[in-house]
Order: structure tokens, then sequence, then C-alpha cells
């Protein structure tokens, strides 16, 4: 499986190395134990701040490498899902694809020095807070209120779905700052541990990424500062909708990254496995499916790095990002459940690293918003005139 990927210069794949090694080291060995445990030590969340792996983006001036380069954030992915350990890393992939884009383009000067030297360390990790029982892809529809109160907001409501709810010192909250509003009566305030008021609830309990800790948030008059809303009173959703398109690009690197493996996985297996005296690979229907899945992951590979230079050139569109998003989900599915089914039984055993790629995969068309809005997302654009969709305006 040969793409001719020229995405990656030299210092991106010494960087690659690197964090090959710190996987190794700092999260394969305990990963099973996290995943029992549904949350992940933060022991490794500082080592990775230690060397580097945290806040790449972030202005030397905060304590950052200045690396606003996304290909290391595509590099983490990778070897994450190389490493099948995709739910003990995704405090970090969150941390940096997710929530530092909001504190490094929608803070001011004072609130950046009290939040990202902590969010380079790992001293600090990051989650964000949209999801409510009542309210998901629709974001409009949120009950969360802030209500000011003097100098502070007092913040009334719930969350749930939260990733990294129950490690995270710093979780941006969507909340109604005019409930009477819809979209504009929208805004983000950052919630911080110990804020009196804001409760954690139990950490739920899902069919994949059991390492990954997911949580409810529960908050009750949480006495939020003034100085902790991120940009204007009723920015929020422009704030969202411009942070959202790399966050699902984010997830299609996730999720191709995760096709492939378990496609290399597949086809070894297939090489050594024997039935009825032949091995797997010979046999004509192993052959069309992996010829058939070979093709779709390297076509998709190609486009995905086209849009990862899109972004880094500052071109990513909503649209672009949503196509990406829909598409690599949709093929990791395929590529997850037919090489399982390739693996016959042993396919359904939970100790096989496919099976629990399989599981682990399912989110993936749900999250960073559902395929179903990916696509209403992708045909309200049809409306635009051609040169409009061209140009990702």
């Amino acid at each position: 499986m040969a793409v001719d990927r020229d995405l990656f210069d030299e210092t991106h794949e010494a960087f690659r190395d690197s964090f090959r090694k710190f996987v190794r080291a700092e999260i394969v060995p305990h990963h099973d134990k996290w995943e029992e445990a549904g949350v992940v030590d933060r022991s490794m969340f500082l080592a990775a701040g230690e060397l580097g792996f945290l806040g790449m983006a972030v202005p030397a001036e905060y304590g950052g490498s200045g690396e606003p380069d996304f290909r290391y954030n595509v590099i983490i992915s990778e070897e994450l899902q190389r490493a099948n350990v995709i739910g003990s890393g995704m405090c970090i992939t969150l941390h940096n694809d997710i929530v530092l884009p909001y504190l490094l383009s929608a803070t001011n000067e004072e609130q950046r020095r009290r939040w990202l030297p902590g969010m380079v360390t790992g001293e600090r990790m990051g989650a964000i807070s949209m999801t409510e029982p009542g309210a998901g892809s629709d974001l409009a529809s949120i009950r969360t209120t802030a209500r000011l109160d003097g100098d502070v907001f007092m913040v009334n409501g719930s969350k749930t779905f939260v990733t990294n709810g129950l490690n995270a010192d710093v979780i941006v909250v969507a909340v109604k700052t005019d409930p009477a509003l819809r979209h504009k009566g929208i805004s983000l305030i950052v919630v911080e541990e110990g804020t009196p008021g804001l409760q954690r609830g139990r950490r739920l309990e899902k069919i994949g990424l059991k390492s990954q800790d997911t949580a409810e948030l529960f908050f009750d008059d949480a006495a939020v500062p003034v100085a902790n809303l991120l940009g204007a009173e009723g920015s929020g959703f422009g704030l969202l909708m411009q942070n959202l398109a790399q966050e699902r690009l984010a997830l299609s690197v996730s999720a191709l990254a995760g096709s492939r493996i378990v496609l290399e996985w597949t086809l070894e297996y297939c090489r050594n496995r024997e039935a009825f005296g032949e091995r797997l690979s010979s046999f004509q229907n192993t052959r069309f499916v992996l010829a058939e899945l070979v093709t779709a992951t390297e076509v998709a590979q190609v486009y995905l790095d086209y849009l990862i230079r899109r972004h880094l050139r500052d071109e990513l569109s909503a649209e672009d990002a949503a196509k990406a998003k829909w598409w690599t989900t949709q093929l990791q599915q395929d590529v997850v459940n037919r090489c399982l089914q390739l693996h016959g039984g042993y396919g359904f055993m939970h100790e096989t690293p496919v099976a629990r790629a399989f599981l682990d995969a399912r989110v993936q068309t749900i999250y960073g918003g559902t395929n179903e809005i990916m696509k209403e997302i992708i045909g309200r654009s049809l409306d635009k005139p051609a040169a409009s969709r061209r140009s990702g305006s």
C-alpha cells in the first residue's frame, strides 16, 4: 500500500520517530490498564508536554515552539492509530487539534498568559463542552445558560459526552448568554478546575475508546469570572464554526490512518492464514476485497493530503472538511468491518487488534458532527455559484 506522500520533510519525520518512541514507552505498556480504568494517568500527559508533543502551535513567548504546522498534529494521530492506542492518546489529539485553536484565536493577552503555558507543559489539559442531553448536532438548541451577575457569569445547565471530562483543567463551554436568541445567543466561556458549582458526573461507559475519559458535567450556579469569556458575548457560534473545520479534518486524518493500519494487519494475516490447504490471500474473494480496500484508502489519502495542504494555506472550507469527514469515517467503517470478516472467528475476539479497532472506530461517523450533518453542509453549499464553491467562500 504505497502512496507517494511528499507532505512531510525531514523535520517532520524526526518528530514522527520521537513520537513513535514516546507512544511505545509511555502509552502502549499501560493501554490495557487504562482501558479497564476508563481514564489515563495524568503522568503520561505531563510526559507528552515535557517532550514537546503538546501545544506545538503556541507562540514561543507563552512557552510553545511556535510551530503552527498542522502536519505535526497529523503525525500524532497517525502514530496513535498505528499503535492501536487511539483511546489512550485522544487526550493529546483533542487538546492539540480541537481545544487549543480556541485559546489561540479567541483569547486576549491576559488569557493567553494565564492558560497557554500550562497547555504546553501538560499541567493544564483542555476539553470542549458543547453537547447536551437534549442538544447534539443542533447547537442552537443548547440550554446551558450564563447569566451576568456583576463580574461573574452564573452558569446553569448540564453537558454530556465531554471528552477529557474527568481530567480536564480548562474546559471551553458553549452557553447561552441570551436564551431568547438561537445562534446569536451563544457564547463561549472557559470553566476552570475548582470553579464553585462545577460538578463532574459519572464516567460514561462506551463500546470503544474506553481509556478516553468521557463524562457528564453539571453547572449549578457555577461562578465563572467575566475574564474567562472568549471573544465577545454572542460570538460563540461563529467561533465554533471557524474551528470546526480543523476538528473535522483531524477526525479525517485519524479515520484514514486507522483504516490503513487495519488493512496492513489484514494483508499480513491473509498472507499467512491457511484455509482448505491454501493461503487466504490466494482466494479470489479475498483478493477482490483487499483490492477494493487498498484502492479506496490510497485514493482517500491523496485527497486528504490535498486538503491538509489547503489547510496549511488557510484555505480549508467548511464544505471541504465536511466532505473529508464523512467520506473517510464511512470508509473506516467499511474497512474495519470487512477486514474483521476476513479474520473470521479471530476477528470476533477482543484481544485481536482488528476487533479493538472495530469498536474504537464506530463513533467516528457520529462525533464532530454526524455524517448526516456533514452531507447537509455539503448539500447546502451546492446552491452557491460554482466559482464560490471552488474558492471555499
